[in-house]
């Protein structure tokens, strides 16, 4: 990971999906490495910290009682930064964090802390966030549960769990839903809890600094009806982009449409730029930085992914084609 930051990884799904089991196997595996985990119960008191491996020289369990999604900001950047004082006070030895959201939880707040505070931007960099999503329920969690969207349309990585108790046909139908309202998170399995941890670990899904591919795999038929209030769209084009244009374009957006947008990401073709502008956005809050060169002869072209509810597709379609820059003129 870049700068010697400290790598985290939200994990998070609905209730009952697995993320306990889970987080035991990446607790236990043979990895060398020391994890913080930072765990979050809905309620008064939670039950999840009894469940997980207790190994006090291997892991730190933090309890974070009430919902995330109420009381995240404050709480968890108390205790990041508490960890992260222990760490260089040599009280502590870990190399990595991992935040276990309680299953009703919307994990926009949880990624937005790493957006907004200062201090934490300065020790920690938030790799990514891996949603495990239950293959026997997740049809009827889908339709009735709005946080179980969410949770589908911020991953960077869906696992889907208990996979051995579902038809091979509904699974390929859950995973055609999953891509079409997330068309850049790749889907991965679990077997009970098993999994390798290069699919959940370091993926640097959320890093600016990354270099992003949409993969083209995960861009074939996103764009039909369905019933999902979460869905998603692709904008693509090869002119080069004005920067300032896209700035104040996608400035105006998230100041109308920001609640909506819950993600939203790309490589931006900008005039006169050598390099690529890796671009992203959570809710209201985006970035962007210098990605890699554009190597000789390749077709260079802006790629962006929304995904989000009720999105306002033809209105930004429109901005976004309008964001192009004028053509230079010669004398």
């Amino acid at each position: 990971m870049s700068q010697g930051l400290i790598p985290v990884t939200i994990l998070t799904g609905f209730l009952g999906s697995g993320k306990t089991t889970l987080l035991n196997h990446i607790l236990k595996a043979d990895h060398g490495e020391r994890i913080a985990v930072i765990e979050n119960e809905f309620g008064e008191s939670g039950i999840d910290n009894e469940l997980l491996v207790q190994d006090a020289g291997e892991q730190i369990v933090e309890m974070n009682n009430g919902c995330i999604c109420c009381t995240v900001r404050g709480d968890l950047v108390r205790i990041l930064g508490e960890l992260a004082a222990k760490r260089q006070a040599g009280a502590l030895a870990f190399d990595r964090v991992v935040i276990e959201t309680t299953g009703l939880a919307d994990p926009a707040p949880v990624a937005q802390t790493f957006f907004v505070d200062e201090d934490i931007g300065m020790h920690y960099l938030l790799d990514a966030i891996v949603t495990l999503v239950d293959a026997v329920h997740a049809p009827d969690q889908l339709r009735e549960h709005h946080e179980a969207q969410e949770q589908v349309g911020f991953a960077d990585r869906i696992v889907l769990t208990k996979t051995d108790l579902v038809p091979m046909t509904d699974i390929l139908t859950l995973k055609a839903r999953l891509m079409r309202m997330n068309p850049r998170a790749a889907i991965t399995d679990a077997s009970f809890g098993q999994i390798d941890l290069q699919e959940v670990l370091d993926l640097r899904g959320f890093n600016l600094n990354a270099i992003l591919e949409i993969e083209p795999d995960f861009l074939t038929d996103v764009d039909h009806a369905h019933d999902d209030d979460v869905s998603s769209f692709v904008f693509r084009e090869t002119r080069p982009l004005d920067l300032a244009r896209i700035e104040d374009f996608l400035g105006a957006m998230v100041q109308v449409h920001g609640p909506k947008l819950m993600r939203y990401k790309g490589i931006l073709h900008i005039e006169g730029e050598a390099r690529r502008i890796v671009f992203q956005g959570v809710h209201m809050l985006m970035g962007a930085d210098r990605g890699v060169p554009w190597r000789d002869g390749e077709t260079r072209e802006s790629r962006m992914v929304f995904i989000g509810r009720d999105l306002p597709r033809d209105l930004l379609l429109q901005g976004l084609s309008q964001s192009v820059a004028p053509p230079q003129v010669t004398h």
